[in-house]
């Protein structure tokens, strides 16, 4: 199998081009600079020089493929407007990655209470209206002879497979702490988000891939737990104690930028993956993230170094 990935040497899209080439697929990836196009031949994969503003590019290399997973720039509707364009009556599959902060409220780090399902989730707040908007373009593009399927991870913990071995929060979380010297969580870190370890993860992008009917949607999730149960763990982890400090919602704009302050740290993103686990036989299997900072990946990688975010 031929596939086409944007993303390839990020996080997500790098750690799916692994899964794929572990299978044998034939995976050309997406990369702009030298040292993305170096990191991707590294991996074993083929690079395209390119970037998601190459709408040619992007139907000819989509066309040219058996199946298209889409792992970047999440709310940028371009991209997946192409590769709609480009498979359209193809009935190949189109992968889109989307992320559970579309459920999230602005809730200044104190809990919230709903759970969402893909049924009883009906929309966003404004402010992720937009990249609500394309995950529903690219289900609805079954009508037009393709096999569009959204995945949606919640906070994705781990170790990357492919050139980008982290993610954002928890790491970021982890250097907030080694600078700080104490674990820190915007406001009292009682919002809850749900989780998956990245290598759960592609396995859910490839049973989608094997098994999905056209126009699914998945929530990818394995437990959640409070930001303040993360802050605590990294600092048990880095030797700081169990203390934990509050980040004003202004610091937390300041130091990353307003998304990142409400949706992706300040937020409660709760999500059931059981449509996944039903109707794909997904069974996510990896220790939690509480787990994995505490005697895992962060602390092999964080504990006596520098973090790297």
């Amino acid at each position: 199998m031929k596939v086409f990935i944007t993303g390839g040497t990020g996080y997500i899209g790098g750690s799916v081009a692994r899964g794929l080439l572990d299978r044998g697929a034939e995976v050309h990836a997406l990369a702009r600079s030298e040292a993305g196009l170096g990191a991707v031949e590294e991996m074993g994969a083929k690079p395209v020089r390119g970037s998601l503003a190459d709408w040619s590019l992007l139907i000819a290399e989509a066309q040219a493929a058996d199946a298209t997973f889409e792992c970047a720039a999440a709310d940028d509707p371009y991209a997946a407007a192409a590769f709609i364009e480009a498979l359209e009556g193809s009935g190949k599959a189109l992968i889109r990655t989307s992320g559970s902060s579309v459920v999230g409220d602005m809730a200044k780090g104190r809990h919230s209470a709903p759970l969402y399902t893909e049924d009883s989730f009906l929309g966003p707040r404004f402010e992720k209206a937009g990249r609500t908007a394309i995950d529903r373009a690219v289900m609805d593009a079954s009508t037009r002879g393709l096999r569009g399927i959204v995945i949606c991870p919640s906070l994705i913990y781990g170790e990357g497979g492919g050139p980008k071995p982290e993610s954002m929060q928890v790491p970021e979380l982890i250097k907030l702490a080694k600078e700080s010297g104490v674990a820190r969580h915007v406001g009292p870190g009682e919002n809850v988000w749900s989780h998956v370890q990245v290598d759960d993860l592609v396995e859910l992008y490839l049973l989608a891939l094997d098994k999905a009917p056209a126009g699914s949607f998945f929530f990818a999730e394995q437990g959640e737990c409070r930001m303040k149960d993360i802050a605590m763990a990294i600092g048990r982890m880095l030797g700081l104690g169990e203390e934990t400090r509050e980040l004003s919602l202004d610091e937390a704009a300041q130091r990353w930028n307003a998304s990142a302050a409400h949706y992706t740290f300040g937020s409660n993103s709760r999500v059931s993956a059981a449509k996944a686990r039903a109707q794909l036989g997904w069974a996510p299997s990896r220790p939690g993230v509480i787990a994995d900072i505490e005697s895992g990946y962060y602390a092999r990688r964080h504990r006596d170094g520098p973090a790297t975010g």
